[in-house]
């Protein structure tokens, strides 16, 4: 049985800022809507406590989705915690959607309701980037020393290993992380053949902290080098309006156009018509737009940051940056690498591959697995058995290969375990294992070791194939 399949008939609360028709929606509440309406599908009870815009409905159904919208953009807050307060009681488990400031629901809830808190970036320095210092103070404090205390030993979610790393060294989180990386639609090669100029299409939304000015001012030395460059900013935001003048300033008329908001259809249209895709964002929890632009096989060069360092494979699906003076040189060279038709091909097959290991399938499956692990230990039972336990930190992953005796029932580890088995093959990340507690849980397994070694990042991101070959 799946933990999906295991979490049916379960009532579970979401939390979270926007919901996916809010016009200010983004790549948080696209994780939050993709997880959801599959959980739903799988027999769920979702209830998604969000903001209530002007003109939007106070209660909604999206896509079987029971959505309750309550106060604006930071009442909802306390609207939030009044409703946890009266029926909190009713839901078998919250999933606590941090967006810069939690819903601290382990504060509001029974102490036996299973609270998961889903971090998809830390905000530490973006807070800075938006307020003036005393909010910023604020929310750096609430994101801080305050959640730190209200959460404790709750369970967490990174959508990415470095946002698990920002949350260790940032925020001084000690309590189990595990990793849930966001889904991506299916690859999909170009409608056509992509633009016979060089062409930049950026989607992102124009807000301080995308930084989208450091690319305008990397153009001009691109500009010189590249003279029929033509750069496609699709999306809308706060600083559009400076954006566009920058662009005047530096004589970008003719080469930079800003798009605003397009439809799915027209976006994707352009971006399959794309060589290039960028991003110069100062952090994400993970690469949306990126991994995106990979699905139809356009490479992305960026500004090394935390979530997109995990998005992009240097040399393979695009470059990493380390200094923003060096960006415009690197994206004459970028653009002179794809002027070659073999390297264009190579790279968009491997922009294709990478992009189709993260489907919205299996992060349903992780997320069901690390709710339903915590309302086992919060009721007492399952993984909080003396035999389960294992030694490791919590967010220590162990990547096994192993044989499976014909006779012996195959495993079926935590439901935090990534376990496939093909045959008389098997492969799993175990979490909180380091490699001793590795050989435990596979002597208790009753199969026969292949390997075992620490899991990678790549581990965490895309899971373990199940080998074609085993070594002894």
């Amino acid at each position: 049985m799946t933990a999906l399949e295991a979490l049916r008939g379960r009532s579970v609360l979401l939390l979270n800022w926007r919901d996916i028709h809010h016009p200010r929606a983004g790549g948080a509440e696209l994780y939050a809507h993709q997880v959801a309406r599959r959980w739903v599908a799988a027999g769920v009870k979702v209830t998604w406590l969000t903001a209530r815009p002007p003109g939007s409905p106070g209660r909604d159904v999206v896509d079987g989705v029971q959505v309750l919208r309550r106060g604006g953009e930071f009442t909802l807050y306390p609207a939030a915690a009044a409703s946890m307060l009266r029926y909190g009681g009713l839901f078998d488990a919250v999933l606590d959607c941090q967006n810069g400031i939690p819903f601290f629901a382990p504060a509001f809830v029974p102490r036996s309701t299973a609270v998961v808190q889903v971090v998809h970036h830390v905000h530490q320095e973006q807070f800075g980037a938006h307020f003036g210092k005393p909010v910023a103070a604020v929310g750096r404090l609430l994101e801080g020393p305050v959640s730190r205390r209200v959460y404790r030993d709750r369970a967490m979610v990174a959508v990415s290993p470095s946002t698990r790393r920002e949350m260790r060294s940032a925020l001084g989180v000690r309590g189990p992380v595990f990793v849930v990386p966001n889904g991506n639609e299916p690859p999909a090669h170009r409608a056509g053949p992509r633009d016979p100029e060089p062409t930049v299409v950026l989607v992102s939304r124009l807000v301080a902290h995308k930084r989208v000015d450091r690319l305008l001012r990397a153009l001009p030395e691109v500009v010189a080098a590249v003279p029929n460059l033509r750069v496609e900013v699709i999306g809308d935001g706060k600083q559009r309006r400076a954006l566009e003048l920058l662009a005047g300033e530096l004589g970008l008329r003719g080469t930079v156009r800003f798009r605003g908001r397009l439809s799915d259809e027209r976006r994707d249209e352009l971006m399959q018509r794309a060589w290039l895709t960028t991003s110069t964002s100062q952090g994400e929890g993970w690469g949306c737009t990126v991994l995106e632009a990979a699905r139809f096989g356009v490479p992305c060069l960026a500004l090394a940051a935390a979530g997109i360092d995990d998005s992009v494979r240097h040399g393979r699906t695009g470059w990493l940056v380390s200094d923003v003076d060096g960006f415009g040189v690197a994206l004459v060279h970028a653009l002179a690498e794809l002027a070659d038709d073999g390297t264009a091909a190579r790279m968009s097959d491997d922009c294709r591959d990478w992009a189709s290991a993260f489907t919205w399938d299996r992060s349903a499956e992780l997320l069901a697995g690390v709710v339903l692990g915590e309302i086992s230990r919060r009721a007492g039972t399952g993984a909080t058995r003396v035999k389960e336990r294992r030694s490791a930190r919590s967010d220590m992953v162990t990547a096994v290969r192993f044989r499976v005796p014909l006779d012996v029932e195959p495993p079926r580890g935590r439901r935090t375990d990534q376990v496939r088995i093909v045959g008389d093959l098997g492969s799993a990340l175990l979490h909180g294992c380091d490699e001793l507690d590795a050989e435990a849980v596979l002597a208790r397994w009753n199969v026969e070791p292949v390997s075992i070694e620490l899991a990678t990042e790549e581990h965490l991101l895309t899971g373990v194939a199940v080998p074609t070959t085993a070594k002894a």
